[in-house]
């Protein structure tokens, strides 16, 4: 059994794509998967699954989400040893860089191209630098950024399928739930 992690995107954000962690967690469950548990109410899910192709285990849980919500919710899956070298990564780029504001790490359902790559890294600028690696694009934010602003690099459209969590929680998740390389 293989530990995944998974996070959904755009979910309880307003009145009408509300999905409680409890809810969550039982659709994960009703999916096939085991061992599920799920983090805060933002949409951060731990399972283990005998599945290995991350677009099965991807379609599966949108299947269960669209049934048991009756709205798609786009969700992204990791392993758990590719997320704790995602996390790794991750403070790696932010120790690299001190005074930073804020870190974002946009996690990515599909790999960026690398023509797709270079545009997300042109929209550096001022207010920070993006940088691309893998399945995650993270968006590091100097003092000139407005705590608060949405997307404030202009990259999160290029990024296709994504959702984008900070630093502290990636680090969190990756200590809560990546403690194993299975």
């Amino acid at each position: 059994m293989t530990t995944y992690l998974a996070f959904l995107r755009a979910i309880n954000l307003g009145a009408k794509r509300v999905f409680p962690k409890d809810d969550i967690r039982r659709a994960v469950e009703s999916a096939g998967f085991d061992d599920v548990v799920t983090h805060l109410n933002t949409g951060n899910v731990r399972f283990t699954s005998g599945m290995r192709s991350r677009p099965r285990i991807e379609e599966a849980l949108e299947r269960a989400f669209l049934a048991d919500r009756g709205f798609d919710v786009p969700t992204i899956v990791f392993s758990a040893a590719e997320f704790a070298a995602l996390a790794a990564e991750a403070r790696a780029l932010s120790a690299a860089r001190p005074g930073l504001a804020r870190h974002y790490v946009y996690l990515l359902k599909d790999e960026l191209s690398a023509e797709v790559a270079a545009q997300v890294e042109a929209t550096s600028g001022p207010l920070g630098e993006m940088v691309v690696s893998g399945r995650a694009a993270h968006a590091l934010l100097g003092p000139g950024y407005a705590d608060g602003t949405v997307d404030p690099l202009r990259a999160a459209k290029l990024l296709g399928v994504a959702t984008n969590r900070n630093l502290n929680v990636v680090s969190g998740l990756a200590e809560r739930w990546c403690t194993s390389t299975d």
